[in-house]
C-alpha cells in the first residue's frame, strides 16, 4: 500500500471519529446550560434598591451526559496519537468531557475545578512566564481608572439603543458578506449586552450602547466568533471545526479581542471590564458573594442592570454564596497575549499564511501550526471569509513589524524622570 493511500485511510478515519464527536456533543451546551435565567435581575436589584439585599435563588438542572461521555471516551481511544487529525480529536474529546463533568456538577464546587481545568485561573501566569493574569488585569484597571472619561470625546460618550445599533451592525454585515448571512436580532432575555452564533447576533433588547461597542461587535463577535463558525462549516473533514469546543476559548476569545485592538477598535474601558470580571472572579474564588461582586462593579462606575450582569458570568454554574466562580472570562487578557505573541512569531518566521489559517474553523494556535501540512496538501479548506485586516497582508506585517522593534525599546531610558 502506497504512502498516499495509508494517508487517505488515516484522513478518512479521523473524520469518522470527529462526525462521531459532532454527534455526541450536541447537548453539551456550556455557556447557555450555566448561565442563569434573566428573571433573577428584576428581584435582587429590587432588594438592592430597598436596602435589604437577598442573593439571588439559582435552581440549576440534574444533568446526565454518561452517554455521551461513554462516546467521547471510545473515540479518543480509537484516535492515533502520532497523527495531527488523531491529536486534535483527541483533545477535543477530553476537554468536551470535562465540559460535560461540569456540567453534571452544577451548583456545586466541581464546576469552579473544571473551569479551572477548561479556562485556567486568575492566578495563572501570562505566556512567557510573565505577571499573573490578576496582576495584569489590576494593571489595566489603575490605568483606565487615572484616565476615567479623559480620553473620551463628547460624541463617545453619547448611548446607543440596541435598535439604532441593530440596523448599523445589520448594515454592517450585509455588506461585508455581500449578502444576508449574519442576522442581528434583539432579544429581550439576554443576560449579557450581546452574544454571537454562527448566523446570528443577538442584543439584550434593553442595553446601551457606546460608539465603540459597534466595532467590537463587528471586529470581535462577528468577524471572528461568527465568521470562523462558517468558515468551520466549509470542513468536510473536521466539521468540529465549527464547533465552539471549550479547548479553543482562550485562542477564541484572544484572537477577537486582539482583531479589536489591531483595528483600534478596543478602548481603555473595554479593557477595564475584561479585567475587572477577571478580579472579581479571584475575589469569588477567595470568598466574596454574589452581593459583594455585585457591588465591586458598581464601585468600579457600572450601572445596576450592568453590574448584575457582570457578577452573573462569575457565578454561572456555582452557588452565590462565594467559594467558587466560573472562570472563563480570565481568558481574555491571557489569550490576547498569546495570539499577540503568535502573530509576531509568525511574521519573524515569514509564516504569516499561519494566522489566516486560524479562521477556517475553531481552532487552537497549535492547531493552525500543526494542520499546516493538511492545508496545504488541501485535505483542511482555507477560510472562505477573511477580516480585512487579515488579508491585507502588507498592512498586517506592517503593525506587527513596528511591535516587534517598539518592544525593544526600553522605556525608562527614553523618558526624562
Amino acid at each position: 500500500m502506497d504512502q498516499s493511500t495509508t494517508l487517505d485511510r488515516e484522513v478518512a478515519h479521523h473524520a469518522a471519529l470527529d462526525a462521531r464527536l459532532v454527534e455526541a456533543v450536541g447537548g453539551i451546551r456550556l455557556l447557555s446550560l450555566t448561565s442563569w435565567p434573566a428573571a433573577l435581575q428584576s428581584p435582587f436589584l429590587a432588594s438592592m434598591a430597598s436596602g435589604q439585599p437577598r442573593l439571588p435563588h439559582v435552581e440549576y438542572p440534574t444533568l446526565d451526559f454518561s452517554d455521551a461521555r461513554r462516546t467521547l471516551a471510545a473515540l479518543t481511544a480509537e484516535c492515533d496519537a502520532d497523527h495531527p487529525l488523531g491529536r486534535y480529536v483527541a483533545e477535543s474529546a477530553q476537554s468536551w468531557d470535562v465540559a460535560a463533568q461540569l456540567l453534571e456538577g452544577l451548583g456545586t464546587a466541581a464546576v469552579d475545578a473544571c473551569s479551572v481545568r477548561l479556562f485556567g485561573s486568575p492566578e495563572q501566569p501570562l505566556p512567557g512566564n510573565g505577571p499573573s493574569t490578576r496582576d495584569a488585569a489590576r494593571h489595566f484597571i489603575q490605568i483606565a481608572t487615572e484616565l476615567d472619561h479623559e480620553l473620551l470625546a463628547p460624541e463617545e460618550q453619547v448611548p446607543v439603543s440596541a435598535t439604532a445599533l441593530q440596523l448599523q451592525l445589520q448594515g454592517d454585515l450585509d455588506a461585508f458578506f455581500e449578502s444576508r448571512i449574519i442576522q442581528v436580532q434583539l432579544d429581550p432575555q439576554l443576560v449579557s449586552k450581546a452574544a454571537a452564533g454562527a448566523t446570528r447576533l443577538r442584543l439584550r433588547t434593553s442595553a446601551r450602547f457606546s460608539a465603540y461597542d459597534r466595532a467590537q461587535l463587528f471586529h470581535h463577535e462577528a468577524l471572528v466568533h461568527s465568521l470562523t463558525a462558517l468558515n468551520g462549516r466549509e470542513q468536510s473533514v473536521l466539521p468540529s471545526l465549527a464547533l465552539s469546543s471549550p479547548r479553543v476559548t482562550a485562542t477564541q476569545e484572544g484572537l477577537a479581542t486582539f482583531a479589536e485592538q489591531i483595528t483600534g477598535s478596543i478602548d481603555i474601558q473595554r479593557l477595564k471590564r475584561i479585567s475587572l470580571r477577571t478580579e472579581a472572579i479571584a475575589m469569588a474564588r477567595e470568598g466574596a458573594d454574589f452581593i459583594e461582586v455585585y457591588r465591586y462593579f458598581c464601585a468600579a462606575g457600572q450601572n445596576a442592570e450592568e453590574s448584575f450582569a457582570s457578577a452573573q458570568r462569575v457565578f454561572r454554574g456555582v452557588p452565590p454564596s462565594g467559594g467558587m466562580a466560573f472562570t472563563k472570562d480570565t481568558v481574555y487578557l491571557r489569550g490576547l497575549v498569546s495570539v499577540h505573541t503568535f502573530f509576531r512569531h509568525m511574521l519573524a518566521e515569514d509564516r504569516l499564511q499561519v494566522c489566516r489559517w486560524l479562521f477556517a474553523g475553531k481552532m487552537t494556535l497549535t492547531d493552525a501550526i500543526t494542520f499546516a501540512p493538511l492545508f496545504e496538501a488541501g485535505i483542511l479548506q482555507p477560510p472562505r471569509w477573511l477580516p480585512q485586516w487579515v488579508s491585507r497582508a502588507n498592512g498586517l506585517a506592517g503593525m506587527l513589524a513596528f511591535s516587534l522593534f517598539a518592544n525593544r525599546i526600553r522605556m525608562d531610558q527614553l523618558l526624562p524622570e
